[in-house]
């Protein structure tokens, strides 16, 4: 990450890649991103720029007059497929940072997708929602309510003038409406626009799918908020309940003996990708769940069995994550809370099964 002081050409205006100001500085590894100064470019390279300085070089650097037609077909068609990339990239990197707690560093990535999808996609297109949302979610972590009202009323503009937008979407915007709301402390609003959430969630992926299981943890987190701690607990309940289904999944197709290849040599049929977590989602994980064991943490011994739900989700998820020292001792400490629960030996052969992966060498 350095920086090239620049004279801009005449009757060439270079703008900053976070401000859109006139820029003076170039990086100097890809060439093709300027910056007003060194506070934007840092802010730039810690948010996105990192993983994309290279990737920019293809979109923004001029090509040779093409001759014929397939050649320039062939030329527009690799270039969507590579802004179409960029926009996953930069959406899953920002919903990261986001997941992370990074909210300052999660702009950068978002204003990048909501670029490309424009580019992609046009101003007007139901595509630039999530990046709206990104934005949104961003600037609430920021306490800039109002900026993040913006951004939320934007992106719900969009969905309302899209009769075939999808659940996914619409959920992702009600929660967005709902953490605002909570923000402000207008928290039956903000339940209201969770239960949205979680019924189009589950339109698409179901009750118990890891992608509705964000509203009832944002939902239980406001029942606290208003001291409806008996209504907060069951949400959370069913939140680990959620994640630890689906890693179990996760864990038994790792710890499965592969199956026999079909033919021999080079005709040999491979074996299914091994099914996982996107950066995005294993942010996720690590978010909710070490919320939820924080807060069993502070209960105390009142309620034994979530006490092991939780440890042991956490265990198989820091397994999944191949982070196995964090796994046995996640182990460890759900065992020691299985002796204060009655009839305990299924879960604690689980867990011990679990702990007999972890143990194993590499």
């Amino acid at each position: 990450m350095t920086l090239n002081p620049l004279s801009n050409p005449k009757g060439v205006k270079l703008l900053c890649e976070l401000c859109q100001k006139p820029a003076f500085v170039q990086c100097t590894d890809c060439r093709v991103t300027y910056y007003c100064g060194q506070e934007h470019q840092k802010a730039d390279w810690l948010g996105i720029h990192e993983k994309i300085c290279q990737l920019l070089i293809p979109l923004r650097t001029p090509v040779p007059f093409l001759s014929s037609d397939e050649e320039r077909q062939h030329r527009e068609h690799q270039l969507l497929l590579r802004q179409r990339q960029m926009i996953d990239l930069t959406r899953t990197n920002g919903q990261k940072l986001l997941f992370e707690g990074k909210h300052e560093q999660a702009v950068p990535a978002a204003m990048q997708s909501l670029r490309f999808a424009i580019d992609v996609h046009g101003l007007a297109s139901i595509e630039l929602v999530p990046s709206y949302l990104i934005l949104g979610e961003a600037s609430i972590g920021l306490d800039r309510l109002s900026q993040a009202e913006e951004y939320l009323m934007q992106a719900q503009w969009t969905v309302l003038k899209t009769p075939e937008c999808s659940n996914a979407i619409k959920s992702k915007l009600y929660r967005n409406l709902g953490l605002l709301y909570a923000a402000k402390g207008e928290y039956e609003e903000a339940l209201l626009n969770l239960a949205n959430d979680i019924y189009h969630s589950s339109e698409d992926f179901g009750t118990a799918d890891i992608r509705t299981s964000g509203g009832y943890f944002h939902m239980a987190n406001v029942f606290f908020r208003q001291n409806k701690m008996d209504i907060g607990d069951s949400h959370y309940e069913q939140v680990t309940q959620i994640w630890s289904d689906h890693l179990k999944h996760l864990v038994d197709l790792r710890t499965k003996a592969p199956d026999a290849p079909k033919g021999f040599g080079p005709l040999a049929e491979d074996n299914e990708d091994e099914e996982g977590l996107d950066e995005a989602q294993e942010a996720e994980a690590v978010q909710v769940l070490e919320s939820i064991y924080e807060m069993r943490e502070q209960q105390g011994d009142d309620a034994p069995a979530s006490n092991v739900a939780i440890a042991y989700a956490l265990a198989m998820l820091h397994y999944v994550l191949r982070e196995n020292n964090k796994a046995r001792e996640f182990c460890q400490k759900a065992l020691r809370a299985t002796e204060k629960v009655e009839e305990n030996e299924e879960m604690k052969r689980s867990i011990n099964e679990l702990l007999t992966c972890v143990n194993r060498p590499v």
